[in-house]
């Protein structure tokens, strides 16, 4: 097996969970780090990722930045990438940032026909401008089409090939993006609602607290439908990747795209997804009828709405669906709902609810709020950090024991 080095972003506190998923994609040398994972394996294995893993926001493939090594006609092909370090390449400027774009032979990895758009992330980067090391990246890759096939490709806002360049404080990494539009966009959601939680981040929520497919499931703030997507998905163990068309992914556009090992892929994907006979306990509600209106719409759209259950009821009314499950939801916290004093009214009754009506289950609740647990009058057993975009969150697990007092 030649090897290929990826690097696949994820929600913050999502990492040990993507390892376990490139890790069954085949994944070898795998590096956990703060807001991703990277990983050493075939293009089978990248295209696994792509295609199973609910975690992923993207499987970025690493054309240059170890010293001495940078992507060429045969790692295009297959081959490997000779001489990986984690580091990325030294840099000082823009021109050296230049010079690592130019070494990248580009006109072997896609067609100049293929629009482009660099992408640059920077953590604690020297350099004045990162709008001009964008620049520089992309005059590297025009130059270099220039050069060989006398054209350059086009730069679009929704571009055919993502090229992101990655800067630490001294070290340089250029990746191109295999997955195209983020992997978190399954493709279910036609009605969506204000502040929508993120496909992987719910997946991730899911896995966190320990529900399993076949355990009853409750999402009484279910909004547009996210965390009763995911859980069916996730019951019928469907991989996430087959709702996109080829198309759409960014390693169709590459010029080493092994079309016959991608239908392979997802025929056996297919192939593993189980048939539902009956509906699944997986059940949804919002105080909203707008919010239930549009996650029937997501589910009838995506095929099961037979499935799962929706309907209009308010969480502090309530009863519970089974006698025991698992309850996750994403309540207001401040950026969506109001003020301080609504929240602080909002959350003494929501643990008298869940005390009253969801004894015997495990309740999870992700809050950017920390007065969340001392306002819901309940220890939690425990406290998982998460980061919702840029918000930093908790994810507060609570086992609601009958008779439970504050």
């Amino acid at each position: 097996m030649t090897l290929q080095r990826f690097f696949s972003p994820c929600p913050r506190g999502l990492e040990a969970l993507l390892a376990e998923d490139v890790a069954a994609a085949g994944a070898r040398d795998i590096e956990e780090v703060p807001g991703g994972v990277g990983f050493g394996g075939s293009w089978e294995t990248g295209y696994r990722v792509n295609l199973e893993s609910r975690i992923a926001t993207r499987v970025l493939w690493r054309v240059a930045g170890a010293d001495n090594a940078s992507a060429s006609a045969d790692s295009s092909n297959g081959r490997s990438l000779a001489g990986w370090t984690p580091e990325g390449r030294h840099y000082r400027s823009e021109d050296d940032i230049y010079r690592l774009a130019r070494q990248v032979e580009w006109p072997r990895l896609f067609e100049v026909r293929r629009s482009i758009r660099v992408h640059v992330t920077a953590v604690r980067s020297p350099l004045k401008s990162l709008e001009f090391a964008t620049l520089r990246v992309k005059d590297a890759v025009c130059d270099c089409f220039r050069d060989a096939v006398g054209e350059r490709p086009n730069v679009s806002a929704e571009p055919d090939i993502r090229i992101h360049l990655f800067l630490t404080a001294d070290k340089a990494t250029l990746y191109v993006d295999t997955s195209g539009e983020a992997l978190w966009q399954r493709g279910h959601k036609l009605a969506k609602v204000a502040a929508p939680l993120k496909e992987n981040l719910a997946a991730g929520i899911l896995r966190l607290s320990g529900w399993k497919p076949g355990v009853p499931l409750l999402d009484p703030m279910c909004g547009s439908g996210t965390f009763l997507l995911e859980a069916a998905g996730m019951a019928l163990g469907d991989a996430p990747g087959l709702s996109r068309d080829e198309g759409d992914f960014g390693f169709a556009r590459l010029k080493g795209y092994d079309a016959a090992l991608w239908r392979r892929l997802r025929l056996d994907a297919a192939a593993r997804r189980s048939a539902a006979v009956s509906p699944l306990p997986i059940f949804g509600s919002d105080l909203s009828d707008d919010a239930v209106a549009r996650a029937r719409q997501n589910l009838a759209h995506a095929g099961i709405d037979d499935l799962v259950t929706v309907e209009r009821a308010d969480l502090l009314l309530r009863s519970a669906p089974a006698a025991s499950g698992v309850l996750v939801a994403n309540p207001p916290y401040g950026e969506r709902l109001g003020e301080a004093d609504e929240l602080a009214a909002f959350y003494p009754r929501l643990g008298d609810a869940l005390k009253k009506n969801f004894a015997g289950w495990d309740c999870w609740f992700l809050s950017a709020d920390t007065r969340l647990p001392k306002l819901i009058g309940l220890k939690p057993r425990r406290k998982i950090p998460l980061f919702n975009g840029p918000l930093e969150c908790r994810l507060y697990g609570f086992d609601i024991v009958a008779g439970q007092h504050r």
